[in-house]
């Protein structure tokens, strides 16, 4: 047996994460133990089929390929052990341990290279980075454009999350789509989700608020399976945290929200909500693609072979099943106009908040949900234009801030009754409990305090002062004469917009 380095770390790169370990070169095997896991990678020495030596950011590496496909990386070793690895390989693995010289020209334009599980980017014919194709968990495509999204490891404290490959538009005249060419030999060998088998139903052309657009949504075991014009997405049911079912304002509408962790990605936007808008006079007859004992057995009598009725009952319904969680639909609450939500603005759009039974949540553009549990305190805020409207401010702890506004003055009274009702900390309760409805939000102008305004009575009472000790003696008693010029002083000082050239003239003036 020749054993190598057992004194110097080694490493192999799992999904980003660096992980040390020792590697042994025996005649039978190459074997590499990680010393966090202790699990145990061996690689047959009849199965090795090709080597290389390079230069690596921690020293040199290993890169060795198998007949089977598979791709293993070792990085930590020292220059000098080059000529003893070289021969121990020509020797006994009868394979040539190939000096391979990583490009650094910078460039970002060259040749994607598919050599079993690894996708090689080469320029010049010199790799620039590899990308192993186990470590893949989504591959979408654009116009000219393959998105390729990576599994993360919690061990790395900075991952990996996408790398973006513009294809150039074929110019053959085979016909052949090059952005669907890459896809496929991404997905080919990357751990994603395949939709094997039939899906469980399908839905047609669901309208969908986040993200835009109309998609099929097709329904299967494990994963739920969103197909679009432009984007694919392919949701496990293991990531759905929260659905929800709310009552449009207008009652002719529903939206079904379904709250992600982690979100769905479209370029460089996340998305942690997918919201479906129905019309509650659609109506759908579905029928499962499974048998009635299948399903009663699956199921436990959640959801019958044929169903029908408006179409977000039905959705909802396949959902819960499925997805296993429960619903969340609007609690007690009613505004009053007699809806269950409440019409207001965040940030620079329009919409609904409903107040839950457990949280807040408002839809939809950008959708938030917000637990009681995680909220610090509440506030009630005066409109900054108009008294018909006013604010509602959360504030969670985690210290940040939430401010719903142009809400109007008639749902104080039942906003606050409802916050009250829940035991949230309001802020400023005592200045709005003896507030009855809408009363609270009259013209206060005189109630706020004017600094400017009390610096210029204080300074009129020093002139009047200093004024009266000054009175001439042909004056009638209660008057004083009038000094053109300190009367335009004064004028002056009272004046915000007054420009100190234009003063210096009218004094001039005065004075001729």
């Amino acid at each position: 047996v020749c054993n190598v380095h057992e004194d110097i770390p080694l490493s192999r790169k799992l999904k980003g994460s660096d992980n040390d370990g020792r590697l042994r070169f025996s005649k039978q095997s190459v074997v590499y133990k990680s010393h966090k896991t202790g699990k145990v990678d061996s690689i047959p020495a009849p199965e090795l089929s090709a080597a290389q030596w390079r230069r690596v950011c921690l020293g040199h590496g290993i890169k060795l390929a198998t007949s089977t496909g598979l791709v293993y990386r070792y990085d930590g070793f020292r220059d000098t052990d080059f000529e003893k690895i070289a021969a121990f390989f020509k020797t006994n693995y009868k394979v040539e341990l190939a000096e391979k010289d990583m490009c650094v020209k910078g460039w970002n334009w060259g040749t994607a290279k598919f050599t079993g599980s690894l996708l090689s980017f080469d320029v010049s014919d010199s790799p620039v980075f590899e990308i192993p194709l186990s470590g893949v968990s989504q591959c979408a495509t654009g116009k000219n454009e393959v998105t390729v999204e990576f599994h993360q490891n919690d061990d790395a404290e900075v991952s990996l999350m996408e790398v973006r490959f513009y294809v150039p538009p074929n110019t053959g005249d085979d016909g052949s789509d090059p952005v669907e060419a890459f896809a496929k030999n991404v997905l080919s060998k990357a751990d994603v989700i395949q939709a094997t088998g039939d899906a469980v139903c399908v839905f047609k052309e669901l309208q969908c608020l986040t993200p835009r657009g109309r998609y099929d949504i097709r329904i299967y075991p494990t994963f739920l399976h969103l197909h679009g014009k432009t984007f694919d997405y392919k949701i496990p049911y293991t990531t759905v945290l929260r659905l929800f079912l709310l009552p449009h304002k207008d009652q002719r509408q529903m939206f079904f929200v379904i709250s992600l962790d982690p979100p769905i990605k479209q370029g460089q936007t996340r998305y942690h909500f997918l919201i479906l808008l129905f019309s509650k006079d659609e109506e759908l007859s579905l029928a499962l693609n499974m048998s009635e004992d299948e399903v009663e057995k699956r199921y436990e009598g959640k959801l019958s072979k044929n169903m029908s009725g408006p179409l977000y009952e039905i959705v909802s319904r396949v959902m819960k099943a499925l997805v296993n969680r429960k619903i969340t639909v609007p609690g007690n609450f009613q505004g009053h106009s007699r809806s269950q939500c409440i019409t207001c603005a965040y940030k620079a759009s329009s919409g609904l908040l409903y107040p839950l039974e457990r949280g807040f949540i408002y839809v939809h553009k950008p959708p938030v949900h917000l637990r009681f549990e995680e909220i610090s305190c509440v506030n009630f805020a005066r409109g900054t234009t108009t008294t018909r409207s006013f604010d509602f401010e959360i504030e969670t702890k985690q210290g940040n801030q939430y401010t719903f506004s142009n809400i109007e003055r008639e749902e104080y009274g039942k906003l606050f009754d409802f916050v009250n009702a829940k035991k949230l900390n309001i802020k400023n309760r005592g200045f709005k409990e003896g507030m009855k409805g809408a009363e609270g939000y009259s013209d206060s102008d005189e109630d706020q305090h004017d600094a400017y305004l009390e610096r210029m009575k204080e300074e009129g009472k020093i002139r009047e002062e200093g004024d009266g000790s000054d009175e001439s003696e042909g004056d009638s008693v209660g008057t004083e004469s009038i000094d053109p010029l300190k009367f335009f002083t004064l004028l002056c000082g009272l004046c915000s917009m007054c420009n100190d050239d234009i003063c210096c003239d009218k004094r001039s003036e005065l004075h001729m």
